[in-house]
């Protein structure tokens, strides 16, 4: 007979309580679990009431934030290619909430704006998340700003992770 330790509640997936233990301490794991949630208060608050994909959500809050910004610098920024980020652009620009104009500096390239209607479209949208994770998540404020910030953090060494799984790849 095999006899299996007990796991508490802690050890276990949040929705088909299996044992997780090793798991545990694998980032990736937890960000992916982590996004089902937040995802799913994404399509409930943005997505299907205000007709707003996660990406074109993200571009536009982007754009709002960094007036002027050009194609590739926010392709860059979210690490796809510039023509992905140019499907996404034509889409809001065919919905009147982000403009393109002629760089003066250089005619070659393009710099982004939102208009009056794509700034109201993202403030609310990011209210209605912002509410619906404080209230859906439990967290203190403390909580969600640390949590946030190592957040960012992680994002912040995308080159870093790059390289180093490159090095352990050429140690194989």
């Amino acid at each position: 007979m095999v006899h299996r330790r007990s796991s508490s509640d802690f050890e276990k997936t949040p929705a088909g309580r299996l044992d997780e233990a090793r798991l545990k301490r694998v980032l990736g794991y937890q960000l992916a679990q982590a996004t089902i949630v937040t995802d799913s208060i994404f399509r409930r608050v943005v997505e299907q009431p205000l007709a707003l994909r996660p990406v074109e959500y993200t571009v536009l809050t982007l754009v709002a934030e960094n007036p002027g910004s050009s194609l590739a610098r926010i392709a860059r920024a979210l690490s796809v290619t510039p023509p992905h980020i140019t499907a996404v652009v034509d889409r809001l620009e065919a919905r009147a909430l982000l403009a393109r104009t002629t760089s003066d500096s250089d005619r070659r390239s393009q710099v982004l704006s939102v208009t009056p209607e794509g700034s109201v479209l993202v403030r609310q949208a990011t209210d209605q998340i912002l509410a619906t994770e404080n209230a859906a998540l439990a967290l203190s404020p403390g909580e969600q700003a640390i949590l946030a910030e190592l957040l960012h953090k992680v994002a912040c060494a995308r080159a870093n992770a790059s390289d180093a799984a490159s090095a352990k790849g050429t140690l194989a």
